[in-house]
């Protein structure tokens, strides 16, 4: 590949932080990637508290800085700020495996569960494996809410912001990118006072000198591209693989806003026209992806597998199934690597200019909100069985069914709300502990 090793303009990390060897980056990267349960609201917290509070290997700063700029981009933002760390501190390589490692476990799982899934139907079994962990995940989500609002929200105007953020998207149904829109343009003017403070970068010509755009952009575009042009040539350009890479070609162009804003489509398409799934199975899907570690987008390639599974012509079975699932999360995740290769060069060099500095930063109290939003809808969908909605003019929020509480997911759920806030327990011990209480709970209960 065509990209620089490192950060044009230094060490490619912080400098007063030794930058860690790559095969001591790489075994956080792969904890990091066994361990990211929760969402992104989870999966940054975990991040945070590895790479900058636990070793130090990045500045607050920075970690905010590149979270604000991969909210920017469609797909999924944990996934692009493991990848875009990844390459701050050990160049190209370095955002290559984060990136992989990141989504590596949940694709092993989530097509292990889909293979298992296919032929039977059978998640009887599965719903109580992961019964335990829904709840543990509504407390890890809480957490990562209250800490990333408590380095966010410093001021009364990204307070402010983070509030709208969240009522307008969780009582008004605002689109993400019109939030991201709004904030940044309330961040940027009210940052407008400090036009004498804003100076060039330092040097930004000899910072930049090593960054070809073109050529990142031409390279990782063959590399996303590739797997598509292979399934046309070998099964054919109307085979279902071939189709299905198509479509989440195009698809992964439009996944702002997080795995949510995109999921309601792609579950109306793959019933209808291309009846890659029956109706409730995409819900089945979800089902397993929330609680598998990596993205949410993950659930796509469950779709893929059934897709290719259940193939009418060409190949099919597990081999479809495999071929299926591979294909989707390649064109989902691939060009993640492109954007923040060909982006994050730049990044730094927003804090040489106060005002897109402060846009960006609004963004990330924005961001607050919407993760709250998430946060909100997960822990009611796994308290309440059915979850309606009430509608008021332009005004719709959800509204649970109280008849519908389940007992045992609620005092699981405090029980892991006690495992991180009172007793201090670390993720994986709150995620066995409650997950196993939770599975005897519907094995035996």
């Amino acid at each position: 590949m065509a990209m620089p090793e490192t950060m044009p303009g230094g060490d490619g990390h912080d400098a007063a932080t030794p930058a860690p060897s790559f095969a001591e980056a790489f075994a956080v990267w792969a904890k990091i990637g066994l361990l990211s349960f929760g969402g992104p609201a989870g999966q940054i917290a975990l991040m945070h508290r590895e790479i900058v509070e636990t070793r130090a290997w990045v500045s607050e700063r920075r970690f905010l800085n590149a979270l604000n700029f991969c909210m920017l981009l469609p797909g999924p933002e944990a996934q692009q700020l493991a990848t875009f760390l990844g390459f701050v501190l050990n160049g190209t390589r370095g955002g290559i495996a984060a990136g992989a490692l990141f989504v590596l476990p949940g694709f092993v799982v989530i097509t292990g569960l889909s293979a298992l899934y296919a032929p039977f139907h059978e998640t009887h079994w599965l719903e109580a494996l992961f019964f335990g962990l829904k709840a543990a995940v509504v407390a890890i989500v809480i957490e990562a809410v209250i800490k990333l609002g408590r380095r966010a929200l410093k001021r009364r105007l990204m307070m402010a912001i983070a509030a709208l953020a969240f009522l307008g998207i969780f009582a008004f149904g605002v689109p993400f990118p019109a939030i991201v829109v709004l904030a940044g343009l309330a961040g940027f003017l009210a940052s407008r006072g400090h036009d004498g403070d804003m100076r060039r970068a330092e040097a930004p010509d000899d910072r930049l000198r090593r960054h070809r755009p073109w050529r990142v952009a031409i390279s990782w575009i063959l590399v996303w591209i590739a797997p598509i042009g292979v399934a046309a040539v070998l099964f054919g350009p109307a085979s279902t693989i071939a189709t299905l890479g198509v479509f989440f070609f195009k698809t992964a162009l439009t996944t702002f806003g997080g795995a949510y804003a995109v999921l309601g489509y792609v579950a109306q398409v793959a019933v209808e026209p291309f009846h890659w799934l029956r109706p409730g199975e995409m819900l089945d899907g979800l089902a397993l992806a929330e609680t598998t570690p990596g993205p949410l987008l993950i659930v796509l390639s469950f779709v893929g597998f059934q897709a290719g599974f259940h193939a009418e012509a060409g190949v099919s079975g597990m081999a479809g199934g495999l071929l299926g699932a591979l294909m989707v999360a390649w064109v989902t995740f691939v060009p993640s690597f492109l954007w923040i290769f060909l982006g994050a060069p730049y990044v730094d060099a927003l804090r040489d200019r106060p005002r897109l500095d402060g846009a960006l930063t609004a963004i990330t109290a924005a961001v607050v909100g919407v993760i709250l939003t998430l946060a909100v809808w997960f822990a009611l969908h796994t308290l309440f069985a059915d979850v309606g909605r009430w509608q008021f003019g332009p005004i719709s929020l959800p509204l649970p069914q109280w008849a519908s509480l389940d007992p045992a997911a609620a005092a699981l759920s405090v029980l892991a709300l006690a495992c991180v806030f009172r007793w201090r327990l670390d993720m994986p011990a709150t995620l066995v502990i409650v997950g196993a209480l939770g599975w005897a709970t519907r094995t035996f209960g």
